[in-house]
């Protein structure tokens, strides 16, 4: 993968995971962190679908490596609310 392609994955990483901490309602973090939510994102949903036997929506080519949009944001959702819902007790005392 060249660098550019690496760069748009992560730029398109970034948006579907700050859509899917949008959807679920929490928020971690920057843009680095929501691109790193992206990608948990896409893993955790292309496995569910690929559990499920459901079939790939929305999957775009980059450099040849197919990155799953839709999978990305559903799977983010998920995982920032199961984040959230596990770390909503521990609060922060200043």
């Amino acid at each position: 993968m060249s660098l550019f392609g690496f760069l748009v994955l992560l730029l398109i990483a970034a948006i579907c995971g700050g859509i899917g901490q949008s959807i679920s309602g929490y928020s971690f973090g920057g843009c680095l962190i929501s691109a790193g939510v992206g990608f948990i994102g896409a893993i955790l949903g292309k496995w569910i679908a690929s559990e499920l036997g459901l079939p790939e929506l929305w999957t775009i080519q980059i450099d040849g490596s197919p990155f799953p949009i839709i999978w990305s944001i559903i799977g983010a959702a998920l995982f920032t609310a199961i984040l959230g819902a596990l770390l909503q007790g521990r609060k922060q005392v200043n």
